[in-house]
């Protein structure tokens, strides 16, 4: 018997469209119709990446009607990809510290979309064992903060040693804070990796 229940509820990454929002591709796509587009395929959840509203995170006159847009159309906003604000495992401290601050503006404008979470990279440069040191520092510093807005912080596997899910794992447990993750992406695993087996650490 069926029902009409839909057995999975899914999201859409802004990313799906990339070529589109950076005008690559036809018909282009401005940002702030994102939400909307999503809506008339039937989804009801997106994740945005910062690149395509980089300038306006700061902006609330922008984030308020990327938010009424989003609302408009039945659409709940669910994390904001954040990329090209620096690395969070630096081994410069200056640097490193610099970049969790640079993150900072993303965790108050997700709080401001009513998203759950950010998406971050936890690059680092080192010895294996020196990149989950560094890494965990930062995500730790980035984690305390975005907790007083009750986000998560999580990490995609994203190249470097970030595809590895033993390290990866390593990382997170060093953090050991309950908002900071993983956010699995299953085509950035070096193709001898067992994809479950990885997503299982």
């Amino acid at each position: 018997m069926k029902s009409g229940k839909k057995p999975f509820k899914i999201s859409l990454a802004q990313w799906s469209w990339h070529k589109r929002l950076f005008g690559r591709a036809e018909p282009k796509m401005d940002n702030l119709d994102f939400a909307r587009e999503a809506g008339d395929l039937g989804i009801k959840a997106v994740e945005y990446v910062n690149q395509f509203f980089r300038d306006k995170s700061t902006d609330e006159k922008y984030l308020a009607e990327m938010k009424k847009r989003a609302e408009d159309n039945g659409v709940k906003s669910l994390l904001i990809m954040c990329d090209g604000e620096g690395h969070l495992g630096d081994p410069d401290a200056k640097k490193r510290a610099q970049a969790v601050e640079n993150h900072h503006k993303w965790v108050d404008a997700a709080k401001y979309l009513g998203c759950h979470s950010i998406r971050v990279n936890a690059s680092s440069k080192g010895s294996y064992k020196e990149q989950i040191k560094l890494a965990a520092d930062g995500l730790r510093r980035l984690s305390e903060y975005a907790a007083g807005s009750k986000l998560n912080v999580i990490v995609e596997n994203h190249g470097g040693l970030s595809s590895d899910g033993k390290w990866l794992t390593s990382v997170i447990k060093k953090v050991d804070l309950p908002n900071c993750g993983t956010l699995p992406d299953f085509g950035n695993f070096p193709p001898e990796t067992d994809k479950y087996r990885a997503v299982e650490m």
